[in-house]
């Protein structure tokens, strides 16, 4: 018998270790998943950077977050990325249903055998128009989704190509922004699904100094940030579509 949606149990792998942007972060997937906080579990990798393949056996899905204290690209620096990336690909071997954003979806690319790519310069920043592909037309998640919409992304890591198997459903000029494993229910987002222009403003400010370069710069993307409702109703149509 199916579960309700009170039933639901998730676990969100957390990259973050700053403990504002850990609550604003779980209280946003929590938010727009519409589940209650004490619905989704964390495990925060900056506290423990080792565990075990088998970490969302019990759950009915994972979640994964972003980062912006850690590079993928650096797993002698960041030790955990190759643990993330082993969860990933048993939660892919089994089938678990995964929604992974931006770190996430750079986590899940190089575990399912990709490439991921570093940009110092000119990355995506703010709220960008997101291009759908004809693949998504038939996909659970994007099937209502217009095209384009907007999202949130600020990365300077990113995929131009994805791991075999892979189902290209969208992208910018820039790079991949979002596909889904073989038929199983795994998808992963290189924008921000759980983050809002309220939460955007919030996120960049915290972060200027890594992102922008000074006030007048964070001022000006700000101003052109965009509201983004059909990139964060992905999130309740994951719980809704897929795992009710």
């Amino acid at each position: 018998m199916p579960k309700t949606r009170a039933e639901l149990k998730l676990l969100l792998l957390q990259i973050r270790s700053g403990d504002q942007v850990r609550q604003e972060e779980l209280e946003s997937f929590a938010g727009y998943c519409g589940l209650e906080l004490s619905q989704i579990d964390v495990l925060n990798v900056f506290d423990q950077p080792e565990f075990s393949v088998n970490a969302a056996d019990a759950y009915d899905a994972l979640l994964v977050g972003g980062a912006s204290e850690a590079n993928v690209l650096l797993p002698e620096e960041y030790p955990f990325v190759d643990a993330c990336q082993r969860l990933l690909a048993h939660a892919a071997g089994q089938a678990k249903p995964v929604f992974a954003s931006c770190f996430g979806f750079q986590l899940a690319v190089l575990a399912l055998g990709g490439e991921i790519l570093h940009k110092e310069l000119d990355y995506e920043m703010g709220t960008l128009p997101i291009a759908l592909h004809p693949e998504a037309a038939d996909d659970p998640l994007f099937r209502d989704t217009p095209d384009p919409f907007y999202a949130v992304s600020v990365h300077k890591q990113y995929a131009e190509t994805l791991p075999a198997g892979c189902q290209l459903l969208a992208s910018t000029e820039q790079c991949v922004h979002a596909f889904r494993f073989q038929d199983k229910p795994f998808w992963a987002f290189q924008f921000h699904p759980e983050v809002d222009k309220r939460v955007l403003v919030e996120r960049l400010t915290y972060y200027k100094d890594k992102y922008t370069e000074g006030d007048d710069h964070l001022e000006q993307v700000l101003q052109a940030a965009r509201e983004t409702p059909y990139s964060n109703a992905l999130m309740r149509k994951f719980v809704d579509r897929v795992l009710l």
